[in-house]
This record gives C-alpha cells, structure tokens and sequence, in this order.
C-alpha cells in the first residue's frame, strides 16, 4: 500500500484528522525531478513571483499561477485547475527560480492554470483513494488489451485527484484503433478516459531503474525533456559501435552520449581528415585510433589489425605530412612523436591463486603478549645476556651429567680389571695397612676348617 505514494513523493499516509489548509507531505525531496532551491535562503527584499512548480506522479509537473496570494512552501499540497475538475499535486518549488525552469523547459508564461487553494481534508482523503485504485485498474486495463488483441502496451495510469479521469499512458510503434478500448474502459471504471501515446524514453522514466553506470537513471531522476541521439555521437567520442553496449535500458541509444559531445566537437575542430591516408616511401600509412584530448593520431601501414603497428603522431605532424603530399613529396618514414610516444607502459599485473593459503585459525584471538615496559630496554638487554649464560651453563652441566651416566654403563675392562687384579693381590700377600692386619687366631681357623685339597 505504501509503494503507490513514493510515486507522488509520499512515503506513508498521514493521519486522517489533519487541519484544514495546513497538510504537508511528509518527504518533499524524494520524489523524481527534484530541484535544489538555491535561491531559497539567499536574502532578497524584493517581493516572490507568483509561478509555482507543482509536481504530480513519476516525472510529470506542471507550473501554476499563484494569483490569489497564497503562503506557498515547498512541500504543500494544494488543488489546482483542471479540466474537467481539479487535480491534487506538491508543490516542488516556489520563488523566482521558477520562471528559470520554464524558460529551461520552454513553457509559455501566458495562459497559465490557477491554483484554487491548499488541499482540504477532503480533497486529500478521495486523491488517496484514487491512488490506492490505480494498481488494480492498470491490472485490468492491460487484461483488456490482450483480449483484444492491440499492438499496444498500458505502461501507466494516474488518476486526477477529484476521482473523475483516468490517464493511461501506452507504447506503441503502429498506429492503434483503440475507439473499442475506450468503451471497455468507460464501462468497466466508470471515469473519464484519457489516452496519452509516450516513447520508450519516457516509460524508463516513468518505471524508474539502475544504469550500467550503477546510479538511477538520468530520466527518472532529473531529466524531463528528451534529445534525439545518433551513432554520431559515438563515432565522435571513439567509442565502439556495439548495440548492447551503447544501448540503454529503453532499448535506445543512451542519453548520456550527449553530454560530452559537444567538448569532444570543440577539441576536433583542427584536426586533418582521417579518412586520408599519409604516403610514406616504405608505403602507404592508415589511420587506426584517435586520442582527442592528447591530441594524438595512430597510424599503422597494414589494414589488418592482428599484425599492423601503430605509430602515434602529434596532429600538427600529421598535419605537416598532408600538406607535403598534397605537393607530391614523400616523407620518408613515420617517426613516433607527440605524447603517444612518450606512454610509460604500466607493468604487467600477474594473477595468483590464494585459495587455500589463509590459515583456519587466522580469525581466533592470539595469545596476548606480555606488555615490556618502555623504560627498561637496557636492563631486557642485561636480562638477555644473563639467559644466555645460563643456557651455556646448563648445557655444561648436562654435557658433563651425560658422560658420567655413560660410563657408569660402560662395562668394566682394561685399566679398571687391572687395578681390581692388584687390590686383590695385596690382599693375599698381607700387604695391609697397620690397622686392617688380619687377626692370625681367625687365620688358623679358617686353615684348620677348610678342606684339604
């Protein structure tokens, strides 16, 4: 229910028990065409004219007579003359930037409709009303159609605010008998029935999008008035005749191929004819590209573009190469001059897969490092060197524990059987010290208990 007032620049329903004389619509600045009164908070004595900008659904305005002295600000709703009836619309803009508009859009001053008054409550209440039908109506304006099988597209329908005609905008590239349509409408919607033929330029700007350039339309965003393009205009600016790429979401010619030809005409205008080919003795050299604003031309002797090679020259050279053909003479060779020459050739973008390089874990918190203190550098380079000594010294230590555990293994020969050999001799031939002499009582005994051999 909401979408059906963005068209009119309203993006909700005010309450019903507004005051009389003092409804606003609550976004003045989102409708399509809006214009940025810069006029507005310059200070001027000098008293405001009387023209008034009111602004209907999508892209249509018209411009009104304020002769009864109206309080107008942008933003109002007011009915305005129509006919029959009246018609309910904003007010878009106000001041003397008005009669700047007109006279940019070529609208006569004279005969200008009248706005009767601000919109009453009761004007508001049947203008939403006339909104809120407009959906269903063009569902079955467009069934109609078909069931009479006309060339003929209904792209739109706004109702008049009173709730007493209709407007149905079509497409159409034959010329349609639609005197039987009129009737179906007549009978099925019991209004007054308009037909109003638009091109495709005005239903994009009526429907609204998204250019290539990924901003809103031009025509559904400020243009209001349509000039004819041409491929020339392409073929100036040294763009590539390619429908799908020149072509806009209208099917037609995009219209901002207008907007830099004229710089591009002006830059040209000293340029030598391009179509005449610059006779050289190593042969003839044709024309390839055109740089306008750098003024430089590419000229290549071959006419197949795999394998010629393009020479850039300055305009006044080639000017200069024309001008001694003209007089039969030959220049030897073409020699690159101007700023084509002098290009730095950007270096060369190399691709390479990183899928798969990114660690799983890159996204978990890392373990906090402990803060140093910022004073302390000297005393965490003391504290370095002292770690230092210690691994060494721990490291001696374990080398030297190491060696003693291997020869504890280490069985027992050579030297160590031979010291065992002498401490065991001493021992049978009584060679003790003083005090470890054996008692010769026990000596006895032990020959007397032993076996005799």
């Amino acid at each position: 229910m909401t979408d059906n007032y963005i068209t009119r620049g309203c993006l909700y329903k005010p309450a019903e028990n507004v005051e009389e004389g003092k409804f606003r619509s609550a976004c003045p600045g989102c409708n399509k065409l809006d214009v940025y009164n810069w006029l507005e908070t310059i200070p001027d004595n000098a008293p405001a004219g009387n023209l008034v900008e009111v602004r209907f659904k999508n892209t249509r305005k018209g411009y009104y007579s304020n002769n009864s002295g109206l309080p107008l600000v942008k933003g109002d709703v007011v009915a305005v003359e129509a006919l029959p009836g009246h018609d309910v619309g904003i007010v878009s803009l106000t001041g003397d930037l008005v009669a700047v508009q007109m006279k940019r859009y070529n609208v006569p001053a004279g005969n200008l409709k009248k706005i009767y008054r601000k919109a009453k409550p009761s004007d508001v209440e049947k203008w939403f009303q006339a909104v809120e039908k407009e959906p269903e109506i063009m569902c079955i304006a467009r069934r109609i159609v078909s069931n009479l099988k006309l060339g003929m597209k209904i792209s739109d329908v706004e109702f008049q605010g009173d709730k007493t005609k209709a407007t149905f905008y079509y497409i159409s590239d034959e010329r349609v008998d639609f005197r039987q349509l009129i009737k179906e409408y007549a009978d099925n919607f019991k209004v007054r029935i308009e037909m109003k033929q638009i091109g495709a330029r005005q239903e994009a700007g009526k429907v609204g999008g998204i250019g290539t350039c990924g901003r809103e339309l031009c025509c559904a965003s400020w243009m209001s008035s349509f000039v004819s393009v041409s491929t020339g205009a392409a073929r100036y600016q040294e763009l590539s005749l390619n429908a799908q790429k020149l072509a806009g979401q209208c099917g037609k010619l995009k219209c901002c191929l207008n907007y830099e030809l004229k710089c591009y005409m002006e830059a040209q205008n000293d340029f030598p004819d391009t179509s005449i080919p610059l006779e050289t003795e190593q042969g003839k050299a044709y024309h390839s590209k055109t740089d306008v604003f750098r003024r430089v031309i590419w000229y290549s002797f071959g006419k197949d573009s795999e394998n010629a090679v393009f020479i850039p020259l300055d305009v006044d050279v080639v000017k200069e190469i024309i001008r001694l053909n003209r007089q039969g003479i030959k220049v030897k060779a073409l020699e690159a001059s101007g700023n084509g020459g002098q290009v730095k050739k950007e270096p060369a973008i190399s691709y390479q897969n990183a899928v798969g390089e990114d660690s799983i874990n890159r996204f978990e918190e890392k373990q906090r490092k402990k803060k140093k203190k910022p004073g302390n550098r000297d005393h965490h380079k003391d504290s370095k060197e002292v770690q230092l000594k210690k691994s060494n010294e721990s490291g001696i230590r374990k080398e030297a524990r190491r060696h003693a555990e291997s020869a504890e293994n280490k069985p027992r020969n050579g030297r160590n059987d031979h010291n065992r050999n002498r401490r065991r001799g001493n021992r049978e031939k009584g060679n003790r010290p003083e005090g470890n002499q054996p008692n010769p009582i026990s000596r006895k005994n032990d020959a007397a208990n032993s076996p005799v051999a």
